[in-house]
């Protein structure tokens, strides 16, 4: 019996054709080259760096009082959503 193979086939019809195309052909498929998406792969490593530690140092330092404040909130919001219908069957 004949092995899958473990690689992912494109979504998109096109490189999908040109995939199965080039495994007809027995052509290696160009390697993938990354996209250029303006950003800056050190600022990027930098801001996310920050950003895993934000949350919880900001855990951290708040008060019982304000995360019971923040939750109320959040219930409120939530709460406030619903439409009347909504609320009668529950």
């Amino acid at each position: 019996m004949h092995k899958r193979s473990s690689t992912r086939r494109p979504s998109d019809l096109n490189q999908l054709a040109a995939a199965i195309v080039d495994v007809a052909t027995d052509e290696d498929a160009p390697e993938s080259t990354p996209v250029d998406d303006g950003k800056d792969p050190a600022a990027v490593a930098l801001g996310r760096k920050g950003g895993r530690k934000g949350s919880k140092a900001r855990a951290a330092k708040l008060t019982p009082e304000r995360r019971k404040e923040i939750a109320k909130q959040a219930a409120a919001a939530r709460w406030s959503r619903q439409t009347e219908a909504e609320r009668g069957n529950r």
